[in-house]
């Protein structure tokens, strides 16, 4: 099969590659329809090198239709479209039970102290071939998957996968009052989700993005929009009686616009051998915080930070005295996916498409692209919002 493969930092390639077989009684096959282009594969393409090895199969945003299933397999038959979570879980064990897929207990990495075991998502995360592929296995297929209707196009269940769940994960960490205001920093695929979904539940929204397409489509779905700019902390405050927003999600992470200084060494990080850049990145890693202390600076005293975009340095230095003195709460952690389809699958199947799921994919593309398209997804160019692949038909 072709698969879209990790060569080198910002090189990837669609390589032929061996299919994948059944290889435990719970897998399932399925052949690929639409498999995105995550805002964290740009941190495989960019940063991440020393957690993998060249040929590695990265995605972790696919869905598509069983091909084939292993002997311990009763709840899919070939035939069935399913969207794959990117966190692979057993359903059963105590995390599982409470709602925390990310962290389970049967597929934790142990090795690298990490959670759950995702799709396409390097040494930290199970080193799992990942969906950008014509075909991928799916591990205990009877729980790590979403059953979907087969008459609706790929677009409106695929970001069941990760982006929506993530984002509405986002939303509910947040704890916004009701009535209250919530911003969003990023308008990326999560950041324009966080906004729509606090806008359907009767928030006022104020995002935060440099990029005009992105500020242009949220404005499509009623969301104040900002520019990043050095006042825009000063900007979002008076528009809060003074006081800064109620709840703020941080849908950036570790590479946000600024901190040149810790950019530099995230750089020289990675070229250092991959052992040694492994230990520095795993115990010494730094991210760049600016959109962090932005929504500390912007969350009014008492308020909630939530984390939807991807964090990864170990010795990151914290206002601690800030934090302390505003009294605010952090919630994050890796997305949940399973504990919020009952949630989901309604909004997503309502015709009148409340989230607007079907106004966010701006490229559409065959895996062949996405070499050209991972490029030009980071550098927000050509108008670059989301990209979907689609390995076959």
């Amino acid at each position: 099969m072709k698969a879209l493969t990790w060569q080198g930092k910002r090189t990837v390639a669609v390589e032929e590659v061996a299919d994948p077989v059944i290889q435990k009684p719970e897998d399932a096959i399925i052949r690929v329809t639409s498999s995105a282009i995550c805002g964290s594969d740009l941190h495989l393409y960019e940063l991440l090198g020393p957690f993998l090895d060249r040929g590695d199969i990265l995605g972790h945003e696919p869905m598509g239709v069983v091909v084939e299933v292993g002997a311990g397999v009763t709840k899919l038959s070939v035939g069935d479209r399913v969207v794959i979570p990117f966190n692979i879980s057993c359903g059963e064990c105590f995390f599982c039970q409470r709602g925390l897929q990310s962290q389970c207990e049967t597929t934790q990495v142990r090795e690298y102290g990490s959670g759950a075991a995702l799709l396409g998502y390097t040494k930290l995360y199970g080193q799992v071939p990942g969906g950008q592929a014509e075909y991928l296995r799916v591990p205990m297929a009877d729980y790590n998957h979403i059953p979907v209707a087969q008459d609706a196009p790929d677009e409106r269940y695929l970001f069941l996968s990760d982006i929506l769940p993530t984002a509405w994960q986002g939303v509910e960490y947040a704890q916004v009052p009701d009535g209250g205001t919530l911003a969003v920093m990023g308008l990326g695929p999560v950041g324009q989700f966080v906004s729509r979904i606090g806008r359907h539940r009767g928030y006022r929204v104020l995002a935060v993005d440099p990029v005009p397409e992105r500020r242009a489509m949220a404005e499509r779905h009623g969301i104040e929009t900002f520019d990043l700019t050095d006042t825009v902390v000063d900007e979002l405050r008076d528009l809060t009686d003074g006081r800064g927003a109620d709840s703020v999600v941080d849908a950036v992470g570790l590479e946000a616009h600024g901190n040149t200084g810790v950019e530099f060494v995230q750089k020289a990080v990675g070229l250092l051998p991959d052992a040694a850049a492994r230990q520095m990145l795993d115990k010494a890693g730094v991210d760049r915080l600016a959109a962090l202390y932005a929504s500390i600076d912007t969350v009014r005293r008492g308020g909630t930070v939530s984390l939807s975009g991807v964090y990864a340095g170990d010795a990151d230095l914290m206002p601690m005295k800030t934090l302390f003195d505003k009294q605010i709460s952090l919630r994050m952690g890796q997305c949940n996916v399973k504990n919020w389809i009952d949630d989901l699958l309604p909004l997503v199947e309502d015709t009148a498409d409340p989230l607007g799921i079907m106004d966010l994919t701006t490229h559409h593309a065959p895996l062949s692209d996405a070499p050209d398209l991972y490029r030009t997804f980071q550098e927000k160019s050509d108008g670059c919002i989301k990209v979907v692949l689609h390995p076959t038909t």
